[in-house]
């Protein structure tokens, strides 16, 4: 069985910039690919992930894709400063189960800013790290101005040197994926 690439968008807009920044990068990544629904995800409780307790079969199946998974993107904005909350409780039903450990990540950021969501981007590194997630730097990207590197009528990044650089991103990521043998996740 050929593991897939997991995507995990930081944002739930319809129309999204990043979320075109994350089908433009889908496209471009070998192999089967999936997007995990992390707007069902209920707000995290530990109490309904207690040692005798079962999980949501939201978080579940979240769960379940990531482990399954050889390699994961996370594609965000970043709303004031930081992480998107949504992107943040999905994380924080991940820390405990393991899934990420030692999973290969990148982090795209993408803003209208000149800063390309540089604080939203350090901050899922450093949160990525401390799960003991394995962070391509070489994969991670903030890309700036990202407005009218999108067509709106097909939605995707249409800039040339944008997308040689998501390529290149994505095979860095591909490369760290395929030294990374896959494991079971922790109990």
């Amino acid at each position: 069985m050929t593991p897939m690439r997991l995507a995990l968008s930081g944002s739930l807009r319809a129309r999204s910039s990043n979320g075109a920044v994350l089908r433009s990068a889908l496209a471009l990544w070998d192999g089967p690919t999936a997007t995990a629904d992390i707007g069902a995800l209920p707000h995290f409780n530990p109490d309904l992930d207690g040692e005798d307790a079962t999980p949501p079969v939201s978080v579940a199946a979240l769960r379940t894709a990531v482990a399954a998974s050889d390699a994961l993107l996370l594609v965000s904005p970043e709303y004031a400063h930081g992480v998107p909350g949504v992107l943040k409780n999905a994380l924080d039903w991940l820390v405990s189960s393991g899934e990420c450990v030692n999973k290969p990540t990148a982090v795209f950021t993408a803003s209208p800013s000149p800063t390309g969501g540089d604080h939203a981007n350090a901050q899922l590194r450093e949160i990525l790290r401390m799960m003991t997630g394995e962070v391509v730097t070489a994969a991670c990207r903030e890309i700036p101005a990202i407005g009218p590197k999108i067509d709106p009528t097909t939605e995707r990044v249409t800039d040339e040197a944008t997308l040689a650089d998501l390529g290149m991103a994505l095979t860095q990521l591909a490369t760290a994926a395929t030294a990374t043998p896959l494991t079971p996740a922790q109990p």
